[in-house]
Formats: structure tokens, sequence, C-alpha cells
């Protein structure tokens, strides 16, 4: 039987989502909806599915298996208890929400609803990071001693949506944004949770209407007690996604979009990296696993994610490290 999909959404993220549903066997795209009446109404026609203005209206009327939630973040939590409520299972872009109570409002909704809920969480299905976990997996590194990771991006592009720079819609900065790719990442690759932080942002004063971090590092330790630092910065330099893990025994680079890469003699050296469906294929195919029961819903996982990211604010608040706890 065809699952009927919805997007809500038609920004950029939307597009990649799109594609995903038509290389899919098995699924049936109905419509897309945004508030922005000229974007809703372009990307309808461009994928030759209906368009609306209001994603309750779609979902009313279109009453789709799965929707699909590629809104701002402080829009996530209502569209999920609405969808939810709809009996719609829910493919939510990340961060799952705003805060942990949110995402304890979204979790109790879909429990609540019997409906399945997966946070999009597109660092695992990367040809690199799938790389890298195999290899860490299938050779003998020794113990884990020490991971950094590095983000550098233009985070305030004139392009960028204004509501990404207000701490209230977006719920943070580059680490909000960002920085739970980074989190998510590390804890995937190594099996691992963290369990302590130290948080050093940075808020700029330069830049008018705004009030979310631009950069900072941040040094966190696993449940392994594994050493970790995360540094980000949204402002002009050379853009960098790179994580390096350092073992007893050898050393391990990614770098999404140019390879991973392993120590010998010295010096890197690149390990093939195979040709892998896009990432939001092998999303989607998860998502629908999770629907069939094969698989697991994610929801708890990504809330403890917004857990670390609300620890990151609270210890630069606060100035000082603090033991992340669950709750």
């Amino acid at each position: 039987m065809s699952l009927s999909i919805c997007v809500i959404g038609a920004g950029i993220i939307s597009q990649h989502h799109l594609r995903a549903i038509k290389e899919i066997t098995g699924t049936e795209l109905l419509a897309v909806a945004d508030n922005d009446y000229v974007k809703a109404m372009n990307v309808a026609a461009k994928n030759g599915i209906k368009g609306y203005t209001s994603y309750k209206e779609m979902i009313v009327k279109e009453t789709p298996d799965l929707v699909i939630i590629t809104l701002p973040h402080f829009l996530h939590k209502e569209a999920a208890l609405f969808s939810a409520n709809k009996g719609c299972h829910i493919l939510l872009e990340k961060p799952m929400a705003l805060t942990v109570a949110e995402c304890d409002e979204i979790l109790h909704c879909v429990k609540d609803n019997g409906v399945k809920l997966m946070v999009a969480h597109t660092q695992h299905y990367l040809s690199e990071n799938i790389t890298a976990k195999e290899y860490i997996e299938t050779h003998d590194l020794g113990p884990l001693l020490m991971i950094n990771d590095s983000r550098f991006v233009p985070y305030f592009n004139p392009d960028r949506p204004k509501w990404f720079l207000e701490k209230r819609k977006a719920g943070g900065g580059i680490f909000m944004n960002l920085g739970t790719h980074s989190i998510d990442k590390i804890q995937w690759l190594t099996a691992s949770t963290f369990s302590y932080v130290k948080a050093n942002l940075h808020y700029p004063t330069s830049i008018i209407e705004t009030d979310v971090e631009g950069s900072g590092t941040v040094y966190l330790e696993t449940d392994m007690s594994v050493p970790v630092t995360i540094s980000m910065s949204g402002f002009s330099g050379v853009p960098t996604q790179r994580t390096e893990l350092i073992f007893e025994k050898g050393m391990v680079k990614v770098e999404i979009g140019k390879g991973v890469f392993i120590n010998k003699g010295g010096k890197y050296v690149a390990v093939n990296v195979p040709d892998l469906p896009d990432p939001f294929v092998l999303q989607l195919e998860d998502m629908i696993r999770t629907i069939h029961g094969e698989k697991e819903s994610n929801g708890n996982y990504a809330k403890s994610l917004i857990r670390i990211v609300e620890c990151i604010y609270e210890s630069n608040d606060q100035n000082k490290g603090l033991i992340i706890a669950n709750r």
C-alpha cells in the first residue's frame, strides 16, 4: 500500500525532501504548504502537486499518512502537535523544538495518538560519516583519547532568513542550528553520550538586530570521560567542517565534502568513500521503517540533543561547567 505524504514548508530544505519522495517506490506525494502563496504555488507546480497556504487545511483535506515538517524552529511544536492529533506520522526537521519542555509535549502527543515520529538528523546519512564510523568500528585504533570538531561558516549571510537571528524564534544561534549537527555526529560516531559541558560563547555587538551567538568554543566530556572540543564561528574565514578523532593507535579525520582520512607514516591518507544514495533518501527510508515498526523512533534521542544545547547556553550564562542530566 502506498504511503501518502505532504510537506509543510516550501523553503530550501523542502526541495531535498521532495526529491527523495520521488525516488522511493511506494510513496505518493500529495501536496505542499507554505504561508508564502507564490512560493507554495511555484513548488507545487514544479512537482505537479497541490499547493496550500495553510498546512492545517492541507492536512484536513489531504489526510496524508506522513507529514514532513520543514518550518522555522519556533513553529515545530505547533505543527507537530496538530499533525499528530490528526493521525499523521511525522518526519520533523531538526532541532526537534526550542526547549526540552516543548520536546516533551511532542513526545506525549505522538504517544497519545499512536503515530510515529522521527527527527531528521542527517549526519547519520552522510557518506563521509558512514565511512568513518565503519572504519572506527572495524579497526583496532586503541582507546579514544580526544576529539576536536571545527565548523566555520558565514552564519550572518544576508540571505539567511531573519528569524534565525532571533533567539525566541530560533532557540539560539550557531550552536542551536549547526552545533546540534556536531553534537549528534560525535555521539553517533563514538556510540557515546555527553555528560559534562563548559561553554564560552561570543555574542556579536557589531551586528544589528540579533541576540544570538555567532561563535564559541565548547568543551565536553563523554560518558567515557573522553574530552571533546567543538569550535564554531559564523564570521569571515575559511569554510570548514572537520572532525578529528585521536586514538592511542591512530587518527581519523572526517571532512564533509572532502573525504575521510587516516594517519599513516605521520601524514593523513584518504580512504575510499563509496557513493551512497542521497542522504535524504536514506533518511526517508528509515522513516518508513519506523512507521512499519522495524526501527525505533529517535524522539527521545532528539530531545537529549536539545538538553545538551540548553546546557551549553546555561554554562555560558553561568560561566561554569555543568553536569548534563536528562530531565
